[in-house]
């Protein structure tokens, strides 16, 4: 039986065996779903900022889950250690919305715009292709990633839900 594994706000996780993961309330914030299709191996992360370098806290540093540019290298460390191969590994991404209006100039201004950056920038980094996105536009959606067949769910408040 396939249980569904909920990965937070700075998180990410990985599940295999028809395993279910999800994570919720993504605003500006995205979520990197990837998949090895031959091994069945599927992860997940949500992070809420771009880059560990535009936010010099030391307590920020410690959660690699946070940051585009940590935590997808991260997950995908995870999913090597359980037997994917980095060449079979496809991307789906979802969020970065602009959830308010523009602040007058500050550092999170447009973050999720800056997140998507961010997040593709990472990916072409790894040499992962994004088969699939969604992002952008100004609601949340909440996202599963099945590792059964590696298809990205969004749900979202008065907008519905939808299969990439």
């Amino acid at each position: 039986m396939s249980k569904t594994i909920v990965v937070g706000i700075s998180d990410f996780n990985v599940a295999v065996d028809g395993d279910v993961l999800v994570t919720y309330a993504l605003g500006s914030c995205v979520g990197i779903c990837l998949y090895d299709p031959v091994k069945k191996i599927a992860g997940l992360s949500h992070i809420m900022l771009p880059t560990i370098s535009d936010f010099s806290d030391s307590r920020q540093k410690a959660q690699i889950g946070k940051y585009a540019d940590t935590a997808i290298e991260e997950l995908m460390q995870k999913m090597l250690n359980l037997g994917a191969l980095k060449i079979r590994i496809r991307a789906k991404i979802a969020g970065g919305a602009q959830m308010f209006a523009p602040a007058n100039n500050t550092n999170l201004a447009a973050i999720g715009e800056r997140n998507v950056i961010a997040v593709k920038k990472e990916l072409a980094r790894l040499k992962v292709p994004i088969v699939a996105e969604d992002t952008g536009k100004d609601y949340g959606r909440t996202v599963y990633l099945g590792s059964d067949d590696g298809l990205m769910k969004i749900k979202s408040i008065n907008k519905g839900e939808w299969v990439y």
